[in-house]
């Protein structure tokens, strides 16, 4: 994580932080100092194999079945690709 908020945001006041709560890896995101949620991912078998779930600010809520968001292509099934995806589906 912190490789990514080095090369890809690096001077843009934006960075991606990591809280775990039970099965569950959150990446908040923030902005100018403001936390933002945004990822849901749960751990399945391997580091590279995770379940993935938005944040839809109209329900407050983390979806794991919304898939037609922009950026939703680039979730691999990693952290990083999770971090592409939330950064494509909510831009600052």
């Amino acid at each position: 994580m912190e490789k990514f908020n080095q090369g890809e945001l690096k001077d843009t006041g934006i960075g991606y932080l990591a809280r775990f709560q039970g099965k569950f890896l959150y990446l908040d995101r923030i902005v100018y100092g403001k936390k933002e949620p945004l990822v849901r991912m749960e751990y399945c078998r391997a580091t590279d194999e995770w379940e993935f779930a938005i944040f839809k600010w109209s329900s407050e809520t983390y979806d794991p079945d919304s898939f037609m968001f922009p950026g939703y292509e680039l979730f691999d099934g990693t952290i990083e690709g999770a971090m592409k995806a939330g950064m494509e589906a909510y831009p600052v």
